[in-house]
């Protein structure tokens, strides 16, 4: 199979594509920079999609970039940077004269509503209501197909959590104050913490993209990208503290990362979605990493 990644240098596409290589399959990723087993945006739209048997986005600004302060400058590139390159692969598909079996887009659950009572599922029903809710609602949008091309071309969103990896995502800002002993709960602690192994993160891309894997008919087919087993931030920051032996008894307090982040950008660690991965696991994707414990000990390396 021949796998075209939009955003195949990041952290989720590195591993999606050291993955699909171990498969057997060929990779070429769309950058921003040319070069060996790479093709650029520019390119893709002089030049209309490379032969692929398979198309996926993961491309977009880091939305808890540090060193990117919460303004309109910031807002718009996390919205350009995602929307934008969506739309361009989308009709670049479209337009081809031999289109792929399979296109996944990976966007994020912040189209739920946080609630610490409220489950949700692929089929639960949603509306924006904020301005992560409204990325999230543009973004799949941009992704959808013209009805005759969507016939023979599957779409698959794919709603990821946190992303816990050793090489990047949220852990690679997280493991050094947990080292010297300054982690804590963030704001209550109680909102739930929807997260997922970026393995397994990877392992439901690939599983979406393979023809023979049994999906409901649905114009865009949503799967959840997350653990099957569920936490609070407590329990993730507990079970991470236990594991490397540190304390975990510095809480930090919500309005602090309102101030530090932004408010709009704070309410993704201190608030969260209980998030059920149920069409995904009715698919037939098995979790290496299905429990916080089994994940975190891997990413720890104990």
């Amino acid at each position: 199979m021949r796998v075209l990644i939009g955003g195949g240098t990041g952290f989720v596409g590195r591993e999606l594509s050291k993955l699909l290589k171990n498969k057997g399959h060929e990779v070429t990723v769309i950058s921003r920079q040319p070069g060996p087993g790479k093709i650029t945006w520019a390119e893709l739209e002089s030049g209309g999609l490379p032969p692929c048997d398979g198309a996926v986005n993961l491309a977009g600004e880091n939305i808890m970039n540090p060193l990117r302060w919460w303004n309109d400058s910031y807002k718009k590139d996390l919205f350009s940077s995602r929307v934008d390159t969506t739309r361009t692969l989308a009709q670049a598909i479209a337009s081809s004269p031999s289109p792929p079996h399979s296109w996944v887009l990976v966007s994020g659950v912040a189209c739920y509503r946080p609630s610490i009572v409220n489950q949700y599922t692929e089929e639960s029903d949603w509306t924006p209501f904020d301005l992560l809710s409204g990325l999230v609602k543009e973004w799949e949008g941009a992704a959808k197909l013209p009805d005759d091309i969507a016939k023979t071309t599957r779409q698959v969103v794919v709603r990821p959590g946190a992303v816990l990896g050793r090489d990047g995502g949220a852990m690679k800002q997280m493991l050094t104050p947990f080292w010297f002993g300054l982690g804590g709960p963030l704001g209550s602690g109680r909102q739930p913490f929807p997260w997922i192994h970026v393995s397994d993160l990877a392992g439901i891309i690939a599983h979406a993209l393979e023809p023979a894997t049994p999906l409901p008919s649905d114009q865009q087919v949503v799967l959840n990208g997350v653990a099957p087993t569920q936490a609070t931030n407590y329990e993730f920051t507990k079970q991470l503290g236990s594991i490397m032996r540190r304390p975990t008894i510095i809480p930090v307090p919500g309005f602090a990362l309102d101030v530090l982040l932004g408010t709009e950008r704070a309410v993704i660690l201190t608030q969260g979605q209980k998030v059920v991965p149920k069409r995904t696991l009715e698919a037939g994707f098995q979790f290496q990493y299905p429990d916080l414990n089994s994940a975190l000990r891997e990413i720890v390396g104990v």
